[in-house]
């Protein structure tokens, strides 16, 4: 097979996959995994995908600076984030200290949360009002505002942030790379969530599978510092980035 019908068949299989090892490729396409993985190089080069160790994925789609408000996210693949809600809510133990980020699977986890015992804090000011309306022990992170998320941000929230010590944290996110990681538009939310993360035991990313793939303007975690609940199992190059549940089958 000549070099330029390989570079074809190598890109027409990674673009259908989204996400392949090199073994795999070498398989499909009837050559040596050397040969592949100098394709591999030479395509990552020219701008057409993306190499990752052990294989490689289709080009993230990057998504900038903008975001949906709220009030359209709250519409979005709703049965997707109520399982993955449902699920998280199971995690929270009677002596935990739980931070719960804006956002709105984070909302929605609140509906599920049946233990009383457990500490909570949270940036938002939909999910401060859902946890004292279900008599929960709740605290709320004071600062700035941001209107588009209705999650507080800033300096001053950042600062309250580094107070404490969570056992666990429920994390939303705009978007997960293999190599950007998670990612979101606002620098200053970016900034919180990075916080939140580095105070937390155990970081838990909640996210539907459309997340998967998408890169935003800033990084708040690489992929290996939080687990991921998320309705379908993505490619399995993230699989072997983080630990991944997946809570509907």
């Amino acid at each position: 097979m000549l070099t330029q019908e390989r570079y074809h068949s190598i890109l027409s299989i990674v673009n259908d996959k989204k996400a392949i090892s090199v073994a795999e490729l070498a398989k499909l396409v009837g050559t040596s995994e050397s040969t592949i993985r100098r394709d591999l190089t030479a395509l990552d080069e020219l701008g057409k995908l993306k190499k990752v160790f052990g294989g490689a994925t289709s080009l993230s789609k990057l998504e900038g600076i903008f975001e949906d408000n709220v009030n359209l996210r709250e519409t979005l693949m709703n049965a997707e984030k109520t399982e993955i809600a449902r699920y998280s809510a199971t995690l929270i133990n009677d002596s935990d200290f739980v931070f719960i980020d804006a956002g709105t699977t984070t909302s929605r986890l609140i509906d599920f949360i049946e233990n009383d015992k457990a500490t909570y804090i949270t940036n938002g000011i939909v999910h401060a009002r859902k946890l004292i309306q279900k008599g929960l022990n709740a605290y709320m992170i004071g600062g700035k505002v941001k209107p588009a998320t209705e999650a507080v941000v800033g300096a001053e929230g950042i600062a309250n942030l580094r107070n404490f010590n969570f056992s666990k944290a429920f994390m939303g996110t705009n978007g997960i790379d293999i190599t950007a990681g998670f990612t979101t538009p606002d620098i200053e939310e970016a900034m919180m969530k990075e916080a939140a993360v580095n105070r937390s035991y155990m970081p838990f990313v909640l996210a539907d599978h459309t997340k998967f793939r998408r890169v935003f303007s800033v990084t708040f975690s690489k992929l290996k510092k939080c687990c991921i609940i998320t309705d379908a199992m993505p490619d399995a190059l993230y699989m072997k980035e983080t630990v991944i549940k997946e809570v509907m089958k």
